[in-house]
């Protein structure tokens, strides 16, 4: 991928960026989860605020090697012996990295919010006792929706590239049905028909029946259609643990899973328009969220309601008309928590609840009820939590997949497309 190294620092050098390129490598800031620092659930997070975004772009060129040598000695505190200088090369950071931003807004990838409650932080960040002087007043950011769809286009371009594969087609399925696009041999009209009319083939049975009389009369017997292949609709479930575990014991869990919902989102609204995905989250309780809302999310509560995460999914698909309903279940850990008939919570964290098993395994055969598959993606490998989702695939005929955050995508993905060239009903 092509850079641009900084020999002189001139107004407007900014331009020369790769905006696409820089954006892919803030990916991961962008859609982080918590796992950095930062306690959304404590009020003082602050990671959607302009000075980690100014950080994160700034960690971006060093990394990439788009800043002078005179540049990144300075970052590491070194001072070039003169005060001018020293200012001369903060000021020149603080501009440089104010028109990535502004690019960044100007080209619909970021919003720019009021400023938070509470008094800005202006900490310095360039050298020994230096300070950004651009853009120093603290306000947030936000992904627009055009941001998100770059993020998912790239996500799910790196995870096709992973399996080996470049581009896929519409949905198939072993079944036949009329379209558009011949693809078997005709067959006779039938009432609810697309009129893919076989031309030839209908004058051939009005004339094998009428012989060459004129005027050829048709009958609705004499009548035939292309077939093509049927394709099916599919509405989608994705389920993310948003419990704390999904970024304790020094692995952020929670951010690939986000990653792997942008990369479906894309593949379905490019590849698969007629389908719908859905985006469930799970902790103390259950909520759905929209897509847009996706980068925000971050872990917590702490606990896993696993029965409420399924029965909110549940709900969602009986109302999708579509031929395939699933539900993509992400998690690591075990259920411990389940909704109560008053509309409590009831919560035990300690081992497996038979209680709050019971209530997940009801929810579970209620999908299977109504029609529902549910594949689990489980990110740890307890005994006791194999047990669970062995159970989990008995009860719905699913499948279970024993993976990792680094993995994650490409099972998913894998599993996803295979599913799709079969009719569940």
């Amino acid at each position: 991928m092509r850079y641009t190294t900084y020999s002189r620092f001139v107004p407007g050098a900014a331009d020369a960026v790769n905006l696409q390129a820089l954006l892919d490598q803030l990916g991961d800031f962008l859609l982080q989860s918590g796992f950095q620092g930062g306690d959304p659930w404590s009020g003082e997070d602050d990671s959607q605020s302009l000075d980690r975004l100014r950080e994160a772009i700034l960690k971006a060129l060093m990394e990439s090697g788009q800043l002078t040598p005179e540049m990144l000695k300075f970052l590491r505190g070194e001072s070039t012996g003169d005060p001018a200088r020293d200012e001369e090369i903060a000021r020149q950071l603080a501009e440089l990295l104010d028109q990535l931003v502004q690019r960044l807004v100007d080209e619909g990838y970021l919003n720019l919010g009021e400023a938070p409650q509470g008094q800005p932080s202006h900490q310095p960040m360039f050298g020994p006792g230096g300070q950004a002087r651009g853009a120093a007043q603290q306000v947030n950011f936000q992904l627009t929706d055009k941001g998100l769809d770059f993020l998912g286009y790239r996500s799910l371009k790196q995870l096709l590239g992973s399996l080996g594969k470049s581009s896929f087609g519409a949905h198939d399925t072993p079944h036949l049905a009329t379209g558009v696009e011949a693809e078997a041999a005709s067959r006779p009209y039938e009432f609810g028909d697309t009129l893919n009319l076989d031309a030839a083939g209908t004058l051939a049975r009005a004339l094998a029946r009428q012989g060459l009389r004129l005027p050829l009369e048709l009958e609705y017997d004499d009548l035939l259609v292309h077939q093509a292949d049927y394709r099916s609709s599919a509405a989608t479930v994705l389920m993310l643990d948003c419990s704390h575990s999904m970024i304790l014991y020094g692995e952020d869990r929670f951010t690939p899973a986000k990653k792997v919902a942008l990369a479906l989102t894309h593949l379905i609204r490019t590849q698969y328009p007629g389908d719908s995905i859905r985006v469930v989250l799970f902790h103390d309780d259950a909520e759905e969220i929209p897509l847009r809302a996706l980068a925000q999310a971050q872990v917590g509560p702490h606990h896993t309601n696993t029965a409420a995460g399924l029965r909110l999914a549940r709900k969602i698909l009986l109302s999708q008309r579509k031929d395939m309903r699933q539900i993509i279940m992400i998690t690591d850990g075990k259920p411990s928590a389940m909704p109560l008939a008053n509309g409590r919570t009831y919560i035990n964290s300690m081992g497996l609840d038979p209680a709050i098993l019971k209530a997940t395994f009801r929810e579970v055969a209620e999908c299977r009820r109504a029609g529902i598959q549910i594949n689990t993606f489980m990110l740890a490998r307890d005994r006791s939590l194999v047990e669970f989702v062995r159970k989990v695939t008995e009860i719905c005929r699913g499948k279970a997949y024993f993976t990792s955050p680094m993995t994650l995508g490409q099972f998913i993905l894998m599993d996803f497309l295979k599913r799709r060239t079969q009719r569940v009903g």
